[in-house]
């Protein structure tokens, strides 16, 4: 088995508020997801981001560090969670991929992790 990083992306701007019915739709649908993917024994780790203003972004160039609050890139869609899964192949990365509820409403970043 390999492990794979599943990065979900969405735009902040269309995300449902909390409280709201469809907020509790896309809960409902995450925990549906995660219930299958554990009950696949694929499930590693994973959880949501908070928005993305509460980030930052740090680069140490010349021996000086400098950090910037917010995404990286002002345009960047909002990493709003992760998951980390044990998959046998891409083939079934490329699955669970398809399953995961921010492919709806966005994109699913996927990459093999680099085990030594």
């Amino acid at each position: 088995m390999a492990k794979y990083l599943f990065l979900q992306y969405v735009d902040e701007s269309k995300a449902p508020r909390p409280g709201t019915p469809e907020m509790d739709a896309v809960v409902n649908a995450f925990a549906e997801y995660h219930a299958e993917i554990t009950a696949a024994g694929a499930f590693r780790d994973g959880d949501p981001c908070q928005p993305a203003a509460a980030g930052f972004s740090t680069e140490v160039r010349g021996g000086s560090a400098s950090t910037t609050d917010g995404p990286m890139h002002a345009q960047s869609p909002w990493l709003n969670g992760y998951f980390v899964l044990d998959c046998a192949d891409r083939a079934e990365a490329q699955r669970w991929a398809e399953r995961n509820p921010a492919a709806h409403a966005g994109t699913v970043e996927v990459h093999p992790i680099l085990t030594f």
